[in-house]
């Protein structure tokens, strides 16, 4: 049996949760918080997130950092990946970027996106 912690990915958009969804190759939980996210729903994201090992990647703008603040206050061991800021949006970014960043994070990629 796999006893290997779940990952999860928390994104900001519908977009940005396709394009990582057709990149990643392992199974991976991608959240998407829509931007913005209320405190009952972060909550209730604490509580379900409860020992998986969460990556945030959210868009190189304010907005997207913003997100980051308030998921780095709630989840202190989140793994933070950032894409380069000349793209700023997760979904605008190349694969081969994304995909790099996601292997960089040990998480399995397509190899047809490296």
């Amino acid at each position: 049996m796999d006893t290997s912690e779940e990952k999860v990915i928390i994104v900001e958009g519908l977009t940005d949760k396709k394009k990582v969804k057709t990149i990643v190759k392992e199974q991976v939980e991608i959240i998407c918080t829509n931007g913005t996210i209320s405190f009952s729903k972060l909550e209730q994201l604490i509580e379900e997130l409860e020992g998986k090992e969460i990556y945030i990647l959210v868009d190189a703008d304010l907005s997207g950092e913003k997100l980051r603040k308030q998921l780095k206050r709630e989840f202190p061991l989140a793994r933070h990946l950032y894409i380069d800021s000349i793209y700023k949006e997760v979904a605008s970014a190349p694969e081969q970027h994304l995909a790099q960043i996601l292997l960089r994070a040990n998480i399995d990629v397509f190899v047809e996106f490296l």
